[in-house]
């Protein structure tokens, strides 16, 4: 396996192999006749401001098998039931991995977890490329990540304005000041802040904290990665940030989506009893 420092380069560079392979066989022009009687979508970020529009943390569950800093995290991965246990639970929308080299995912767990459950799908890739917004929206994405640590500023722009154009909601994805500047100026989308540098795989909280206060109040702000308890939302709670998207702490359980429950145990009772009361 590459050294963490090289994990993301090696990412990109066999995703932009995997483009190559596709577009031999399928053109950019068959897929956009593909899209013409797709069906719609269902909205992400109006999902995750509903429910903390009412009192409720913005909870992106996350399904995924297999990560290149830990290895396999899930053996026994049923996409089906994640999703329906992630509904059940109270999440407010999913994340599906679909790369297949780093993560073990596929565009069919995608399908699978959007046919199974009623929940917004984000679509967890590397895309570099405007023919993965194409088949992001195939595969039935409702949501798509953009990368601002492997994208330049022209292609984030250019890509979020495709997938709004297709439907899909965007959430743009920084780790620094440097990479939230950029993401600024994109003018659709989340941010979405990762704790866990892509380069190093170090993680901490202080990420989100620190770049969360950069973020204009309009735009909406999702904690990414490193969180595995109540105590750790509270403390990103304490900072202003009232969404967030969860993968590993869950996928290591045996009941994803009853652990879910138990992290966000108090706010949910909180939520039930005013919901009674009125």
């Amino acid at each position: 396996m590459s050294r963490p420092s090289d994990v993301l380069t090696s990412i990109v560079q066999h995703k932009r192999q995997e483009i190559d392979a596709v577009r031999k066989t399928v053109s950019i022009a068959e897929l956009t006749e593909q899209i013409q009687s797709h069906v719609p979508k269902r909205g992400f970020e109006s999902r995750l401001r509903e429910h903390m529009a009412s009192g409720r943390s913005g909870i992106i569950a996350e399904s995924k098998k297999a990560s290149p800093s830990k290895g396999v995290i899930r053996p026994e991965y049923d996409v089906a039931q994640i999703a329906r246990s992630y509904e059940e639970g109270g999440a407010s929308c999913l994340s599906v991995l679909t790369d297949q080299k780093f993560f073990q995912g596929s565009a069919d767990h995608l399908a699978k977890a959007k046919k199974n459950c009623n929940l917004p799908v984000l679509r967890k890739d590397f895309i570099i490329d405007a023919s993965q917004i194409l088949e992001s929206h195939l595969m039935g994405a409702d949501c798509i990540l953009l990368i601002v640590a492997i994208l330049d500023l022209a292609e984030l722009q250019d890509f979020a304005a495709q997938a709004v154009a297709l439907n899909m909601d965007v959430l743009v994805e920084v780790h620094s000041e440097q990479e939230l500047e950029l993401a600024l100026q994109v003018s659709h989308g989340m941010l979405g802040i990762n704790n866990r540098n892509l380069r190093t795989f170090e993680t901490t909280l202080d990420t989100s904290i620190r770049l969360s206060r950069l973020v204009p109040k309009d735009r909406l702000v999702v904690a990414e990665s490193g969180i595995n308890s109540a105590e750790d939302i509270e403390s990103l709670k304490s900072a202003g940030i009232d969404a967030f998207l969860i993968g590993e702490s869950f996928m290591r359980a045996s009941n994803p989506g009853a652990e879910l429950g138990r992290i966000f145990h108090a706010e949910r009772l909180t939520y039930e009893s005013g919901a009674v009361l009125r």
